[in-house]
């Protein structure tokens, strides 16, 4: 999804989301469903959203649009979410399935601006993820985790730079993140939790 044409992508994911139970994924994703109006409930980069079933269309309770990356990401989630809990240990992205493949977009999409935005801002990062429920770790020079979507924590690590380096960064998952989506999705997700960080915080 992070390099490739969006259209087809929102098709193939609505196609798969319409032949889900949703009963089954709403237990599996750790999330409600209104077997009434038919709708999932997803908290998602601290914010609520409803995902209707079977259509597949995606709602956020604070208005405004959504954008289709989100909605992709939303319904790959529901749809991909396995029972497997989390793990509480990391990994590199490198560890992912696949991961070393997908590791060049990761870098430009994820690490680049996590250094971009918050390598010489680090406090705002803590105050960013804060925000969106998120957490400091004990990793790094400075490092936070982000509870991205109920079973998706993510955890942004900062170091800084001095006369000879620059700062650098790292994005790290729970052990358990391949059981819930696709790898070329977290590729992506950092990402848009970043800028999500960014318009939070006064930088």
């Amino acid at each position: 999804m992070a390099f490739m044409n969006l259209k087809p992508a929102h098709q193939t994911a609505l196609k798969e989301f319409y032949n889900i139970v949703p009963e089954a994924v709403a237990e599996k994703a750790l999330v409600e469903f209104d077997a009434v109006e038919l709708f999932f409930k997803v908290p998602y980069l601290g914010k609520k959203y409803k995902v209707y079933h079977p259509e597949g269309q995606v709602v956020c309770e604070n208005g405004g649009e959504v954008q289709v990356t989100d909605q992709i990401v939303l319904l790959h989630y529901l749809t991909h979410c396995s029972n497997r809990v989390l793990e509480g240990s990391k990994i590199a992205f490198q560890e992912l399935t696949s991961g070393s493949i997908y590791i060049g977009p990761f870098t430009n999409r994820s690490v680049r601006p996590l250094v971009a935005i918050f390598g010489e801002n680090q406090e705002k990062i803590v105050e960013a993820a804060k925000l969106l429920g998120g957490w400091k770790e004990d990793l790094g020079d400075v490092a936070v985790t982000v509870p991205v979507l109920p079973k998706i924590p993510i955890t942004f690590v900062l170091w800084e730079g001095d006369d000879e380096f620059p700062p650098s960064g790292n994005v790290l998952f729970d052990a358990s993140a391949s059981s819930h989506l696709h790898t070329e999705d977290y590729a992506l997700l950092p990402g848009l939790a970043l800028w999500e960080m960014k318009k939070l915080v006064k930088m």
